[in-house]
């Protein structure tokens, strides 16, 4: 049993042409992305070859003694932790500087 409400409609014999600019503009965005591919890829070979040269061991000095550790430990937990104190940051200055919901603007004082 067919439901009356769906009226079959022939499909069009011919897809809708797309407009160059339409066309120029999708093509743009896939060498866009492929631009962003290559990056990483070449940004991901050049973070191995630091890793593969430094392997060496280095000697930290603290307050309190030394210690050795693999440079490429170093600069890896180095990373690690400004990426994190970056979201920190960014999250407690957003915080501080958003406008409070629900306060009216005070009116210019005279």
């Amino acid at each position: 049993m067919q439901d009356e409400s769906q009226s079959s409609q022939p499909a069009p014999a011919t897809e809708p042409v797309e407009p160059r600019s339409a066309r120029l503009r999708r093509h743009g965005h896939r060498t866009y992305l492929y631009a962003w591919a290559f990056t990483l890829v070449a940004l991901l070979v050049v973070v191995i070859a630091l890793a593969v040269a430094n392997t060496g061991q280095v000697q930290l000095s603290w307050v309190v003694g030394t210690s050795h550790a693999s440079l490429v430990w170093i600069i890896v937990v180095a990373a690690v932790l400004g990426w994190l104190l970056g979201i920190v940051t960014s999250v407690v200055f957003r915080l501080r500087t958003r406008r409070r919901r629900g306060s009216e603007p005070h009116p210019p004082s005279s």
